[in-house]
C-alpha cells in the first residue's frame, strides 16, 4: 500500500496533522552510526574528517554530519565535490561516495581538492526514505535560507568555496520505490492526482539545462556503461519524462529546482542516476558505477 492511500484527503495538501502522521509511520530500518561512520572515521589516516553540522530531530536522535576533505588542500589547485545520499533512500550514492574516498581519492593528490559529503541525509537513510522527517525534499531545498536542515547545512558548508569548484559530482538513484511510493507520496502531499510514470532500466545522467557540458557528459556515460548497462530511452524519447538529449543523459534546470547540482557554480555538474532494481545489476555493480562515474568526471575536468 502506497503513502497516497493511507495519508491525507485526496485533493487536499497535507497538514501538519499528516506529515506527523507520515513521520510515524516511518520506522529506522538501518543505521547511519553503524553504517556509515565507521567508514567514514576509518579514512582518517588518508583524508581529513571534518564535521560540518548536526540536525536534531528530537526522539528520532540527532545527527552528526561529516565530509571528507583532502589533506593537502592546495588553494592554487581546482576543487571538486562529491555529494551522496542526499535522498537518503539512494542507497549506492552513499556507499559509492565511500568507495570512491577509499579506494580512489588518493590517485588525486596534488592534482585537485577534493570534499566529499557520502550522506547528506542520515535520518533518511535509516528509514529509507526519500524525504526529511519534514516531508521536505532535500533536494528541492538547497538555496539560501533553506528550510530543510540537511540542504542548509550543505550549503553553508560549500558557499565559503563558491567560485572555487571545477566539479560537483551528485550520486543518485531512480528505485522502482519512486513510483511506489514516493511519487504517490509526493501527490498526496501536495493534494495532486498521482500520475503514473515509468522507470527507466540502467545507469543515466541529469545535466544542468543551462550548463550542459555534452561531451563532459559522454565522458562520464562512456566510462561507467564498462561497469553497467545504460538506460534507453521510453519510446517517446524520454527518460522518467525528460526529453533525452544524448545517450543516456536528460536535462534539469538545477538552480530554480533547488538541486544539490546547483550550489556550488562548477563548469562540470552532473547528477548520476543508478536503477539498483534492474535485473540486470548488482548492488556492487551500483557501487562500482557511481564510483567509476566520480574518477570519469574528476579525469575529464582534470585534463581540460
Amino acid at each position: 500500500m502506497t503513502i497516497a492511500a493511507t495519508n491525507g484527503t485526496p485533493g487536499l495538501p497535507w497538514g501538519d496533522a499528516e506529515k506527523a502522521a507520515w513521520r510515524a509511520s516511518k520506522a529506522k530500518r538501518r543505521s547511519y552510526f553503524d553504517d556509515v561512520l565507521p567508514q567514514i572515521d576509518s579514512l582518517r589516516s588518508a583524508l581529513d574528517v571534518i564535521q560540518y553540522g548536526e540536525l536534531d530531530y528530537g526522539d528520532d536522535g540527532r545527527y552528526p554530519l561529516f565530509a571528507l576533505r583532502s589533506r593537502d588542500w592546495n588553494d592554487a589547485l581546482p576543487a571538486a565535490l562529491v555529494t551522496g545520499g542526499v535522498h537518503g533512500y539512494e542507497t549506492s550514492g552513499v556507499l559509492g561516495a565511500l568507495q570512491f574516498a577509499q579506494r580512489h581519492a588518493a590517485d588525486y593528490a596534488g592534482r585537485g581538492n577534493l570534499l566529499i559529503a557520502p550522506c547528506v541525509s542520515p535520518w533518511a537513510y535509516e528509514r529509507i526514505q526519500r524525504w526529511n522527517p519534514h516531508a521536505l525534499d532535500p533536494n528541492r531545498n538547497f538555496f539560501a535560507g533553506s528550510p530543510a536542515g540537511e540542504s542548509a547545512a550543505l550549503w553553508d558548508l560549500v558557499q565559503p568555496l563558491r567560485g572555487r569548484f571545477l566539479l560537483h559530482i551528485d550520486l543518485h538513484e531512480t528505485t522502482d520505490s519512486d513510483e511506489t511510493e514516493f511519487r504517490p507520496a509526493l501527490a498526496a502531499r501536495d493534494g495532486k492526482p498521482f500520475e503514473p510514470g515509468t522507470i527507466a532500466d540502467g545507469f543515466y545522467l541529469c545535466a544542468d539545462a543551462r550548463n550542459p557540458q555534452p561531451a563532459f557528459q559522454q565522458a562520464v556515460i562512456e566510462a561507467v556503461a564498462k561497469v553497467t548497462h545504460i538506460a534507453p530511452a521510453d519510446p517517446d524519447g524520454t527518460i522518467i519524462g525528460s526529453k533525452v538529449v544524448a545517450h543516456g543523459v536528460i536535462e534539469y534546470d538545477y538552480v530554480p529546482l533547488g538541486l544539490c547540482g546547483g550550489i556550488t557554480g562548477a563548469r562540470y555538474t552532473t547528477t548520476t542516476e543508478v536503477y539498483p532494481d534492474s535485473p540486470r545489476a548488482t548492488p556492487e555493480q551500483c557501487n562500482d558505477a557511481q564510483a567509476a562515474s566520480v574518477c570519469a568526471a574528476l579525469d575529464y575536468a582534470l585534463a581540460s
